[in-house]
């Protein structure tokens, strides 16, 4: 008499469950532009949405605690004059937050620990280098400041943000690049593309190191991640229209590990990745629902696990980094889904009985510290994250100013100095006054600067509940 064996996981329940409404955000003009990105980004501080606005584009910046509904005149970040198609939160600080647009730029933006007061403008550094749209933007998991981009001129550059210079560029691509995703120490990155292909590429070596043609026989759009084991899980469409994802080998293209049909859709279905549970969440744009599955090593390989469904349609999703979520409800994820008007988080929880920290379900996370410098890395150097213990929580520390040391191309020129004794003897002491008026103006700047770094700690502290 043969008995069902019931595979043991312990992510087998995990259930979501949004918010109550007070704890979401409400009145937020969500962008209606025609581009599959996920319009969200979240991280343990702050939420940015992409949004509607007139006159070139605009994103939105609130701090997590700023719930309920927003003020239509709330502060925005505006430095671009086309619309922002992806924004991406670095991961080794939390109030850096890069952004592309159809103007064909990337900016990198610094983010007060304290809301917003008055729109912000100023990126800390501007990256020009594509001409046409830039539609992604990503951060490398584990150097400093390296940034890729990724346009519709079929280029992905890879920057130093702290020179704001182009490192590497790559023109490998023949069509338009829908997806990039970096593996666990930033050696190598995956790209779909328009071309039906799946590329595997080594960014310092300029080259493709593998790739495969079609791993879906549909023409709709593809998407692909790397996982912490080095495969990679893609998402696509079936010749039959019907969605569907895999797991192949990037050493053996030849068979997928795994190749699922799921159903008949026209949403592009976004991955989002939990690396500690290896676990994947697939968003679907214009779906009601959120799927996840569990990656294992034994066959089938994608488990699926179970589907939380809601009422309204999703324009886009966010994924909070495994250092943000609620360890002592047991929370494992939370996911922040975009409406057209508002954003309602989803928290995802392993149900357990006791109160204590479940060393199980929380292995050491990528913490916010790089593990090596951008010169480091492109010379070379590997190296995987640097994990914190969850133990006790995570506590998002203050913000570090990003300092941008771009190269003065008027070093290399020729100074020309007019001599003392061409100058008029009578306009001496003209300029001694205009010196001495310069260097009082330089002192009070000076002391007005020192006050308001001091009122911002003040404020900072206060929002914080830290005073």
């Amino acid at each position: 008499m043969s008995r069902s064996i019931v595979r043991q996981s312990k992510f087998r329940h995990v259930f979501g469950q949004t918010v109550k409404a007070e704890q979401g955000y409400d009145d937020i003009r969500v962008s209606k532009v025609t581009w599959d990105s996920s319009f969200c980004a979240v991280n343990p501080k702050f939420l940015a949405v992409i949004i509607e606005s007139s006159g070139g584009g605009a994103f939105l910046v609130l701090p997590l605690s700023k719930t309920g509904r927003v003020d239509k005149n709330y502060p925005l970040v505006i430095g671009h004059s086309g619309p922002v198609l992806d924004i991406d939160w670095c991961p080794h600080d939390d109030n850096i937050l890069a952004s592309c647009s159809e103007d064909c730029t990337a900016m990198v933006w610094q983010i007060p620990d304290h809301a917003l007061t008055r729109p912000l403008s100023d990126p800390v550094v501007v990256l020009e280098g594509h001409s046409k749209r830039v539609g992604i933007v990503s951060w490398h998991p584990t150097a400093r400041n390296i940034l890729l981009t990724a346009g519709s001129d079929n280029l992905i550059i890879i920057w130093n943000v702290g020179t704001g210079e182009p490192l590497i560029s790559m023109d490998d691509h023949p069509d338009l690049i829908y997806s990039v995703s970096w593996n666990r120490n930033g050696s190598l990155f995956c790209t779909t593309c328009k071309d039906r292909r799946l590329r595997v590429c080594d960014p310092r070596k300029r080259e493709v190191v593998a790739e495969r043609l079609a791993p879906h026989e549909g023409i709709r759009p593809m998407r692909a991640i790397f996982t912490r084991d080095g495969n990679i899980f893609t998402t696509g469409f079936t010749r039959m229209s019907q969605r569907e994802l895999g797991l192949w080998d990037p050493t053996n293209f030849e068979e997928p590990i795994a190749l699922l049909e799921l159903d008949t859709s026209n949403g592009v279905l976004l991955p989002y990745y939990d690396a500690d549970a290896n676990m994947v969440y697939l968003c679907g744009k214009g779906d009601s629902s959120v799927r996840y599955f569990e990656i294992t090593e034994e066959p089938p390989y994608v488990h699926y696990l179970n589907t939380f469904s809601s009422k309204e349609p999703q324009r886009g999703m966010g994924f909070m980094p495994k250092r943000g979520v609620d360890v002592s409800k047991c929370e494992i994820a939370r996911l922040y889904k975009l409406l057209d008007k508002k954003c309602e988080p989803i928290t995802m929880t392993v149900p357990r009985k006791s109160d204590l920290f479940q060393d199980d379900l929380y292995p050491d996370t990528a913490g916010p510290e790089p593990a090596m410098e951008p010169e480091e890395w492109l010379d070379g150097r590997d190296e995987d994250p640097i994990l914190v213990s969850m133990r006790q929580g995570y506590v998002p520390p203050k913000s570090r100013e990003l300092k941008v040391v771009k190269k003065n191309v008027l070093d290399s020129r020729p100074t020309t100095r007019r001599s003392m004794s061409t100058l008029d003897t009578n306009s001496l002491p003209l300029l001694e006054r205009l010196l001495e008026e310069i260097q009082n103006l330089k002192a009070t700047v000076l002391s007005q600067e020192k006050r308001i770094c001091d009122l911002e700690n003040k404020l900072s502290q206060y929002t914080n509940g830290t005073a």
